[in-house]
């Protein structure tokens, strides 16, 4: 039952709101109730709360609340740094300021990352294990990364957290993989020389005594799954951006192998074993290049016979290696010769584990049976062809792992697909768990104060880049708003296109993405209104804008998934194979999704006014169109170029 002795969730955010200079805002209201209530019943909530709402206010002030109630700390998790910064530094420090006077203690909180994130002080000092260079490399980058190399090394005499994202300027992959560790390649505190003064550990045992542990996805979903008691013992999580929680846990449950994961494999092992043991190893892994280097890329549903063997030759070549190190409780007194041996042990490991579970994904009675797919991503001069290998579905993991330990809120702007929280609620794996979803709204009036544009007149989008047409009417529009445009491009194929084709046709600056940094190229574009800018995905939901210099979103074209994307086109006919509509499940929600964040770049602030076009007339006319314009804002909506033309004209005087 609540503790009476603390203000109700509405009081608390009625004083958080009226110190921070704020209003009240129905939707908000609704939204802190509504965290409230699942809390206290312990249910499942999903609420879409659109930009302006106040979302993060709606779910802290409640979290804080139980925290404090329960002397357990609630996980608030994000998919972006972006919004762990936002949380950690502006939101957290100003709540917990403004609500220290009126509960029992000012509310505590700390950021905690995957422990690849953190400089490990044991391998700045001993520097195991050695990092060998990649085959395949530019001098030039190397020289680059020398550089970096030594900036980690003065960085690491100066920080008091290890924390990468404190270092800036930020370096490569490669420098940084020199001086962290991953959970598994980690001796652990009590046989570190440096575990006393850890950085992962530090910042873990800061997460153990706070209120509320700020971290992101991948590290929610490594603690719920792969059972490594990373986070604090805890009773409630908050996963905010949740439009985002499949793709990020699956990424993390996706292996790979390759020539390169072999041969790191074998030099970790290196003089640890006996060189005809490890060098059978190298052999399979040559083997396995040879194989994938002339195989086509793309889905691989049936195994074939030489890959079966091969992959089994890496797996027993791996185990043998494995067995030839001994016991791996090992060398525990000496921590160099233990630190080189339990990272051979976790390269072995992943190679062993990963040939195994390619095997095993295969063999299954009809494609219902079907768990698993593997593909082959093919090679590039950076990259060896690489084979990859994921679950058809995570909702039976989260719905044990993560949904059936503790009481989960998901919130973000974009949750209810075609009108229904029906479909991410399946993907989460929430269909017969106890669960509430509601919309609190937004408090921007959509009618009134956006367009939705859909481009009927123009011809449906081929696979032979970007109608002349589509070049046309994009010169249109952006001449009609007098810039002020962002472009969103289903490929960098297509934006590259669009922006080669305009930009001596227009007068006004035209920026793409890869031209610089996308934090500058965003800072450019909302710094000068008459300047456009055109990109991808990550701007699809990266990009915050408010005021004049965004009056104009263009969508290119419904952003299906690729046809030939292996995952997608998987899970879609495994949904087919199980007797649903594979196409709506897995490509018409997935375009939904996008459509939505896309949309959703143009009003970020009450004044805000524009329209967002879509050119792609499948918007208005295709079967499963109802389900796409239903997961969009309710802007006013229109087909005639004359009228959105007229109104931008209009918006840029």
């Amino acid at each position: 039952m609540p503790d009476s002795t603390l203000p109700p969730v509405e009081e608390l955010l009625s004083i958080a709101v009226g110190a921070l200079g704020g209003s009240d805002r129905p939707g908000q209201i609704t939204m802190v109730k509504a965290v409230q209530q699942a809390i206290d019943n312990e249910e499942h909530l999903a609420v879409q709360a659109g930009t302006g709402t106040g979302k993060s206010l709606a779910y802290l002030v409640p979290s804080i609340r139980h925290a404090m109630e329960s002397d357990s700390p609630v996980v608030v998790s994000t998919a972006t740094i972006a919004l762990q910064r936002q949380l950690v530094d502006r939101d957290l420090p100003r709540l917990a300021e403004t609500l220290g006077k009126d509960l029992p203690h000012e509310p505590t909180f700390a950021i905690l990352k995957g422990r690849r994130n953190y400089l490990c002080r044991y391998k700045v000092t001993a520097g195991w294990p050695e990092e060998e260079q990649d085959q395949l490399f530019d001098p030039r980058e190397v020289s680059v990364t020398g550089r970096m190399v030594q900036r980690i090394q003065e960085w690491a005499e100066e920080t008091t957290t290890g924390d990468r994202d404190e270092l800036v300027p930020g370096v490569n992959e490669q420098a940084w993989r020199q001086y962290s560790v991953s959970a598994k390649e980690c001796l652990g505190a009590q046989r570190c020389p440096s575990g006393a003064e850890c950085f992962a550990e530090l910042a873990k045992a800061r997460a153990g005594e706070v209120d509320v542990v700020v971290t992101n996805h991948a590290l929610l979903a490594i603690d719920a799954m792969e059972g490594m008691s990373i986070l604090p013992e805890h009773e409630v999580v908050v996963v905010d951006e949740a439009h985002e929680l499949v793709d990020r846990v699956t990424s993390v449950v996706t292996d790979e192998l390759s020539e390169a994961s072999v041969s790191l494999a074998v030099r970790r092992v290196g003089r640890l074993i006996e060189q005809p043991i490890a060098d059978q190893l190298m052999e399979a892994g040559e083997d396995l290049k040879a194989l994938l280097d002339a195989a086509p890329p793309g889905r691989i549903d049936d195994l074939p016979e030489v890959l079966g063997l091969t992959l089994a030759l890496v797996r027993d070549s791996a185990a043998r290696c494995v067995s030839a190190m001994g016991p791996r409780g090992a060398d525990k007194d000496d921590p160099d010769k233990a630190g080189q041996r339990k990272a051979a042990f976790t390269a072995l490991d992943e190679v062993h584990d990963t040939a195994v579970r390619m095997l095993e994904a295969y063999g299954h009675a009809s494609e219902v049976d079907r768990a698993e797919v593997v593909w082959l991503d093919a090679g590039t001069d950076r990259r060896p062809a690489t084979l990859r290998v994921a679950p058809l579905s995570v909702g039976g993991m989260l719905r044990d792992k993560l949904f059936g330990e503790r009481t989960v809120v998901l919130t973000s702007a974009t949750l209810a697909l075609g009108g229904t929280f029906d479909g991410l609620a399946a993907q989460w794996g929430l269909g017969d768990k106890g669960w509430t979803g509601i919309d609190v709204g937004s408090p921007f009036d959509h009618p009134r104060a956006g367009i939705l544009y859909v481009a009927k007149h123009l011809p449906q989008p081929g696979r032979d880049g970007l109608p002349q047409a589509y070049v046309d009417e994009i010169a249109e529009l952006i001449e009609a708003a007098g810039g002020r445009t962002l472009g969103l491009f289903s490929s960098m194929r297509a934006a590259k296109a669009a922006t080669e084709a305009l930009r001596d046709r227009l007068d006004v600056p035209l920026l793409c993405q890869g031209d610089d940094s996308t934090m500058l190229l965003v800072k450019q574009f909302a710094e000068d209104e008459a300047t456009c800018l055109f990109g991808t995905l990550s701007l699809w939901q990266g990009v915050d804008v408010p005021g004049p210099s965004l009056r104009l979103v263009i969508i290119d074209r419904v952003p299906f998934p690729r046809p030939d994307d292996p995952l997608t086109s998987a899970r879609q006919r495994h949904v087919m194979a199980k007797g649903g509509n594979g196409f709506m499940a897995v490509a018409a929600n997935h375009a939904a999704l996008l459509l939505a964040q896309g949309a959703g770049r143009l009003l970020r602030a009450q004044d805000d006014k524009g329209v967002v076009a879509v050119l792609d007339p499948r918007l208005a006319t295709a079967r499963y169109s109802g389900f796409l314009l239903n997961s969009l804002p309710p802007f006013w909506r229109t087909s005639d170029p004359a009228v959105v033309r007229t109104a931008l004209k209009r918006l840029s005087t």
